[in-house]
């Protein structure tokens, strides 16, 4: 005798709709279009509107990823199918889209990109970070990267520009831990003028020769005046609230980062780690070599724990900037 479940089944196509089987019990009714099957492995299916659409890859133990298939006019081509690489020993794979090694610079930046923030969020765990001074805020995106790997202590942002502050305050608005501030960073307590409209670059100091042959951008510029604070003028209230902070400092603020720590005076050795974009091709006139940069930093206690390329020349290869994250190691053996 049927059971009422096999008989309902029996009825939907009767009313325009398609059924899957997928077992004792179980099925899957849709609309319209065929609903098929491709196995993927032992105890493991995946369904599909049309299999030919669709391809699957093997992308390590257990895991596959389904994806379209090529059109004929992409097969006829070449094109070769995306392929796996195995991260080391990490448990981790890579899927890479045959396109992907077509401009090996764009692949390294875009996996620096990835890999810097997730060496930064590590490191604020592994020493206890429970506030980032983010210098340079720009409209926010360090602080909301930091926030999608998993870092929830406080941020304390700055920016000095009031458009991409205004875009900032709205970014920040839901996150009662996050603070902003529309002020630059610096030696002194003063004011300034600042090149804007160079959207992400918009910097104190001057573009050099070699800045502007890179960016057009650099062409024309706007100023605007703002505002500068010294770095340990605004730490007591930065800190507020924090029984024991162990505070890291952030800096971007093209050109201007050796400005910033210099603003820290004695009390930059109450940071546990700091990251600046140091620059090996100097895009600002009177900015510091990499060089200079890295040698104040370590007299400053920090060691580096990692380097990441920010730009590269792309007819020679060579780094321009480079995302450098330190770290005082006797404050890893502090951490509660």
């Amino acid at each position: 005798m049927q059971t009422a479940y096999r008989r309902l089944l029996k009825l939907m196509p009767r009313l325009g709709l398609q059924v899957t089987d997928l077992g004792p019990g179980t099925a899957v009714v849709s609309r319209r279009g065929r609903r098929l099957r491709i196995p993927l492995g032992p105890g493991a299916d995946v369904l599909a509107r049309d299999n030919g659409r669709y391809t699957v890859a093997d992308a390590g133990e257990d895991t596959w990823v389904v994806r379209r298939r090529k059109t004929r006019a992409q097969r006829e081509e070449g094109g070769r199918e995306a392929t796996t690489v195995r991260l080391g020993d990490s448990g981790a794979r890579l899927l890479l889209d045959p396109t992907a090694g077509n401009d090996e610079r764009k692949l390294q930046l875009a996996a620096a990109e990835y890999l810097c923030p997730q060496h930064v969020a590590g490191m604020l765990e592994l020493y206890g970070v429970n506030c980032v001074f983010d210098v340079g805020a720009n409209k926010g995106q360090y602080a909301r990267r930091l926030r999608r790997f998993g870092y929830t202590g406080r941020i304390v942002s700055f920016e000095p520009t009031s458009e991409h502050f205004a875009k900032l305050e709205k970014a920040a608005a839901d996150d009662p831990d996050w603070w902003v501030y529309p002020y630059g960073l610096g030696r002194e307590d003063t004011t300034s003028t600042i090149h804007v409209g160079w959207n992400t670059m918009n910097s104190l100091l001057p573009p050099s020769e070699y800045g502007k042959d890179r960016y057009l951008r650099f062409t024309k510029s706007d100023t605007e005046e703002i505002q500068i604070r010294r770095l340990d003028s605004m730490m007591e209230k930065a800190l507020d609230g924090i029984d024991e902070p162990r505070p890291f400092l952030k800096m971007d603020t093209q050109g201007y980062d050796l400005e910033v720590f210099a603003g820290g005076g004695d009390r930059v050795a109450e940071f546990v780690g700091l990251q600046s974009e140091v620059a090996v091709l100097r895009l600002y006139e009177g900015s510091p070599p990499m060089t200079e940069a890295i040698g104040v930093y370590e007299a400053g206690g920090f060691g580096i724990t990692g380097m990441y390329p920010v730009t590269r020349e792309a007819n020679t290869g060579r780094v321009i900037e480079f995302d450098c994250v330190m770290m005082r190691a006797d404050a890893a053996s502090e951490k509660g």
